[in-house]
């Protein structure tokens, strides 16, 4: 397995993989365009094209040069960056790949003279949440925002030197 940086170009394969990586978890949060338009389930190549324009980086993980998954990055500021859409398709899940696109992510904060790598999931996503905790991240606050039929976990994960 392989990851290398997006470009625009690839916006319509990080549309489709997002979407579909998300419809599980929006089937299971009884997520719909109604109660959350903006949950990955539903993202588009334009959205994928606003992020780019916005400043956020992509990752795509390929095998064989079939795309598996992928993650964004954005600066937040001179010390912290968001690890945002982690996506991986069904049918690569629990093979690694969400884990290496990742630390792909805190290994480009850190060259990126970032110290925190910062989160926010499905609060009553349980499995999710352990999933990062495993990989090292800290449980942080849990908010209610009223254009979210959910509450919102923020884990962050600290780079070391």
């Amino acid at each position: 397995m392989d990851i290398y940086k997006a470009d625009k170009d690839d916006v319509g394969l990080i549309a489709r993989l997002v979407g579909e990586s998300n419809k599980d978890v929006a089937i299971r949060f009884n997520l719909n365009i109604n109660n959350n338009p903006k949950h990955p389930s539903f993202y588009t190549a334009d959205w994928a094209k606003s992020d780019f324009e916005r400043g956020e980086e992509y990752f795509i993980a390929q095998q064989n040069g079939e795309p598996m998954g992928c993650v964004a990055y954005e600066s937040a500021d001179d010390s912290l960056s968001y690890l945002n859409r982690l996506s991986v398709l069904t049918k690569y899940r629990r093979r690694g790949v969400g884990e290496k696109l990742v630390k792909k992510v805190i290994e480009y904060s850190k060259k990126n003279g970032k110290d925190t790598v910062s989160i926010g999931i499905i609060a009553n996503f349980t499995e999710l949440k352990n999933w990062y905790v495993k990989l090292g991240f800290v449980e942080g606050e849990t908010r209610s925002f009223q254009h979210l039929p959910f509450d919102v976990m923020y884990l962050s994960y600290r780079i070391e030197d």
